[in-house]
């Protein structure tokens, strides 16, 4: 079923802020691998594909890697995700591998991924529908087009090929279209619109007088 023709779940702000503080109390890795997946907008399997390689310290940059038939690229990434970034890194090694290797050494699995998540929600006190890993995606989505973010930056950031994907999101909140109605009536001065309508002559009521 495409994205638009059904319901898209997502954390509220406060529900997000409520999970980051659980994520802040939880080990180095789990707060790098959610930071990043939360403000990259990644999707479960997308985590596992990301290398050491591909986080650039000096820069703060992060090559991501995208799939479904999204766009890679790099990204300036946030201050939270720098210092979540640096301080799994001091843990981890610069060794070659996958960013966040699972017990065996091989990428962490999306399985893996949902579990984390579930028990992270249970602990800040979020339930289904929105204690899936994609979930995420679809919030960092939301809170870019609740801050107002042009759908343009909002298309990028996900690595939408096609704009129609990231208008789903858009249309969830109405603060672009507010922002455009406020800037419209305050530049704009309607006519006549203090003027009493003119009634027709045939159309006064009729009073007898005595």
């Amino acid at each position: 079923m495409p994205l638009a023709e059904r319901e898209i779940s997502y954390l509220s702000q406060d529900q997000i802020k409520n999970f980051l503080y659980t994520l802040s109390k939880s080990t180095v890795r789990n707060r790098a691998l959610f930071t990043v997946a939360y403000w990259r907008g990644l999707r479960a399997s997308e985590v596992g594909l990301m290398q050491v390689g591909d986080w650039k310290e000096d820069s703060g940059r992060l090559y991501v890697r995208r799939l479904k038939g999204s766009n890679s690229g790099e990204y300036k990434v946030s201050p939270a995700e720098v210092t979540a970034l640096r301080t799994w890194i001091k843990i981890r090694g610069l060794s070659a591998g996958p960013m966040f290797p699972s017990t065996r050494g091989g990428p962490i699995s999306r399985q893996r991924l949902h579990n984390l998540m579930k028990e992270l929600c249970l602990t800040a006190g979020i339930g289904p529908p929105v204690n899936h890993c994609h979930v995420l995606r679809h919030s960092i989505a939301v809170h870019l087009a609740e801050k107002g973010v042009d759908v343009a930056v909002i298309q990028d950031w996900l690595g939408h090929r096609d704009i129609s994907s990231t208008m789903v999101y858009v249309r969830i909140t109405n603060v672009a279209r507010d922002r455009a109605a406020d800037f419209m009536y305050s530049t704009i001065e309607p006519t006549g619109h203090n003027l009493e309508p003119k009634v027709p002559q045939s159309s006064r009521p009729r009073f007898k007088t005595k």
